[in-house]
């Protein structure tokens, strides 16, 4: 053996031996020209990929079909369990505010004690046989009425027929004149019946049947006031504009009523010499 293979005792030296590197795709210059293209096809095919899943760079909608797409991967469970949460509790939290909004029936109050009211009121007209034209044809905007105004719950001005309870002993006519006074400040007489409006409402632990009957006064005497505390305003009003002011739709229906029948009466009043006094 030669001094470089032993050792200065003259033990033989042991050679190491070279383990042949195995050829890696992507070492030397021909591995990592081919690790760059594929990574360029993956990148193309990622890129792809993401378009078709509405995720490519530079895509401003979603695909029509990217939920199928999604639903098919985690992220797409995911997405369609979180989705499904959120629609079960806005559509949870709807029922429950459509439920909590249902109008009570009164099948709800069919235990409470029952009370049967009667009213009378109407309207008063002023102006009917000056309304009359020397051709026969009636002015409606002549012809004035007279309208309470009442304050609801939210500050609302609500118009109505001026009204109020039967007394004992006291006929529906004697009721209208009596309450048209003391709500509106003037003195009328009826001159005919204009319709009965009933309904039902619920008031300190009572269900209450009230029915209303309705009349058309002639103007006799006096100036509007809003003396009665229940009154907030009083007001002439053309009868022409009369429907349009009505709060309330059973008023309303009176109140055309009540204009299919001014011309006659109008011209009833002016065939018998009465003027509106002034």
């Amino acid at each position: 053996m030669s001094g470089n293979d032993s050792t200065g005792n003259g033990t033989p030296r042991r050679r190491r031996r070279r383990s042949r590197r195995r050829h890696r795709p992507g070492n030397g210059r021909q591995g990592r020209n081919q690790q760059q293209n594929n990574d360029q096809s993956n990148g193309q095919t990622s890129d792809n990929q993401g378009k078709r899943n509405g995720k490519g760079k530079g895509s401003g909608q979603s695909h029509p079909n990217s939920r199928n797409h999604s639903k098919n991967g985690k992220g797409g469970k995911a997405s369609n369990r979180s989705n499904r949460g959120r629609g079960n509790k806005a559509s949870g939290s709807h029922n429950r505010h459509r439920h909590n909004s249902r109008p009570r029936s009164f099948d709800e109050h069919s235990n409470l004690p029952i009370s049967v009211e009667t009213s009378a009121g109407g309207l008063v007209l002023s102006g009917l046989a000056e309304a009359v034209q020397p051709n026969g044809d009636v002015d409606f905007s002549a012809i004035y009425v007279a309208l309470i105004g009442r304050l609801d719950r939210r500050g609302r001005l609500l118009w109505s027929m001026p009204k109020g309870h039967i007394e004992p002993n006291e006929s529906q006519h004697a009721t209208a004149e009596r309450e048209v006074w003391e709500e509106t400040g003037v003195a009328g007489e009826v001159i005919a019946d204009l319709g009965t409006i009933d309904y039902w409402f619920v008031s300190e632990g009572i269900r209450i049947h009230k029915t209303v009957h309705h009349h058309l006064l002639r103007y006799v005497d006096g100036d509007l006031n809003d003396e009665d505390p229940e009154v907030t305003e009083v007001r002439w009003l053309p009868a022409n504009r009369l429907i349009e002011h009505l709060a309330y739709a059973d008023e309303r229906r009176l109140a055309r009523q009540a204009f299919d029948s001014l011309a006659d009466l109008a011209r009833a009043e002016a065939n018998a010499g009465r003027a509106t006094p002034r």
